[in-house]
């Protein structure tokens, strides 16, 4: 099975933290924390902020390191580093989601998330 390495920001606003809806692919409009794929010659953490620079026209602040997720997708396996981070500059624009919403810690098993990012939910609920 194939292995694919990425990074994804959980992007907090005082109480509250950044869903993205996916625009594309396999698992369009599922909810997810954004981020992406680690280029070669990149660390974690330049990767992840050149990919919300992408995704969201914003740069980010990494605040600390949460947690590796590892998941088994049917067609690959997810190793998916996850960062606590702010916006330091810009504002947030969707150029590759549908969608997103600021929730509140009580509000995050409202939404549809990729199986992956639901790992990650658990976390984020006993630390925020």
């Amino acid at each position: 099975m194939k292995n694919i390495e990425v990074v994804a920001a959980v992007i907090q606003d005082g109480n509250k933290i950044l869903a993205t809806q996916r625009g594309y692919g396999e698992f369009k409009d599922g909810w997810e924390f954004p981020g992406g794929k680690i280029e070669p010659g990149e660390t974690r953490e330049e990767a992840l902020i050149r990919e919300i620079q992408e995704e969201l026209s914003a740069t980010i602040k990494i605040k600390e390191f949460l947690k590796t997720v590892e998941y088994d997708y049917p067609q690959f396996h997810l190793i998916m580093h996850c960062y606590l981070c702010e916006v330091s500059k810009g504002e947030l624009k969707l150029l590759e989601h549908e969608c997103a919403k600021w929730l509140t810690r009580e509000e995050l098993d409202e939404l549809d998330w990729l199986p992956a990012d639901v790992v990650l939910i658990s976390t984020l609920k006993k630390c925020l």
